[in-house]
Parts: C-alpha cells; structure tokens; sequence
C-alpha cells in the first residue's frame, strides 16, 4: 500500500510538522482543518459560523486535492471551543453534507490552535 502525503494551496500551509492530508491508495485522512482564509493566512471574520464555513471549504480542497470530495467523507471530527456554539455550527455543517452525511463526532476542546472556534478533519474514500 502506498502512502502519499498531500499539499495544496487553495488550503492553510500547515502550520507544524504535520501534513494537510496523508492519501493510501484507498482512503484519505485530512489533518484538522481551521478557518484560515489560505489566501491571507488569517481567520476569516465573523464568529464560528463563518469559521466552520471556510474549514469545511479548507478540507472540501485539501480533499480534492486528494482525488476525494465531501461525498466521499466517512468520518468526520469537529472540534469545538465552546459546545455552546453547536446550534451555530451545526446548520453550516449541514450546508456541505446535504445528503447521506458521514459518521460525526463533536467535541469541546480546552483551546484550539491560534484561538479558533472549530477545526475539522475529516477520513474519506478516494476515487
């Protein structure tokens, strides 16, 4: 089995030694994605509505870029600074798996990187 590691720029540079995506030659794993607007490295304005649009639009990329798509996701991971804003996320998470959505979780987290409010990965087939 292969292993290839994915990078694309129409998604956040990982900000550490860890790779956007890792692709076998049947599944792809997303690293969490944050709402980093790639083309100026900084968190899209608004609140978490806006920040889970833009990490969902991060990993709808980063799994493309990986010959995968969002109706390719089998799991998915969100993480969440305060469950409180589950009720704002949640809508937009619905806007990009209108159909047959993938197994979730969602979890608060004590801090996510740089301050964001949600991070997303995501495990999907590939072709």
């Amino acid at each position: 089995m292969k292993r290839e590691v994915i990078q694309t720029n129409k998604a956040p540079k990982a900000i550490g030694p860890y790779s956007q995506a890792v692709r076998t030659d049947t599944m792809v794993y997303t690293a969490g994605q944050l709402g980093f607007d790639p083309s100026t490295g900084a968190f899209v304005a608004g609140g978490v509505e806006e920040q889970t649009r833009q990490a969902l639009t991060n990993v709808k990329h980063v799994l493309e870029a990986a010959g995968s798509s969002l109706g390719q996701a089998i799991k998915t991971t969100v993480f969440l600074k305060d469950m409180a804003d589950f009720p704002k996320m949640n809508p937009v998470y619905a806007e990009f798996f209108p159909e047959n959505p993938p197994a979730r979780s969602t979890v608060a987290v004590a801090g996510l990187p740089a301050g964001g409010l949600v991070e997303i990965e995501v495990v999907a087939l590939v072709g």
